[in-house]
């Protein structure tokens, strides 16, 4: 069983960046692949951003790639998402999420085991 803890929100003008870093506490970090998802008011939980257990692999919603990067350091037991070039769409808390292997699919909210609180972005134009 895996804790994690989300923090770096904040409110930022459009154009700005922040960077969300993801604290993991009780488990093995390295066997489990990060997700990290966002919730609008009003609106379901989106998938923004995936990494595989190493690093190797990355995936981003067609809405941030470009834009956003995902990173982890498995030393350090963080994920991390950075955000540049911040539109009011992207104002929404942000969770992170953690993912056994054989789990469902990475880009489903339905295939990750643990989640984080949450941290709040809010983005002004």
């Amino acid at each position: 069983q895996v804790q994690l803890v989300e923090s770096g929100g904040g409110s930022v003008q459009a154009g700005g960046s922040l960077r969300l870093s993801c604290a993991a506490s009780g488990g093995t970090f390295s066997s489990y692949a990060m997700g990290w998802f966002r919730q609008a008011p009003g609106k379901k939980r989106e998938f923004v951003s995936f990494i595989s257990m190493s690093g190797g692999i990355t995936d981003y919603a067609d809405s941030v790639k470009g834009r956003f990067t995902i990173s982890r350091d498995n030393a350090k037991k963080t994920v991390y998402l950075q955000m540049n070039s911040l539109k009011p769409e992207d104002t929404a808390v942000y969770y992170c999420a953690a993912r056994s292997s054989g789990r469902g699919t990475y880009f489903s909210f339905l295939g990750y085991d643990y989640w984080g609180q949450g941290t709040q972005v809010t983005v002004s134009s």
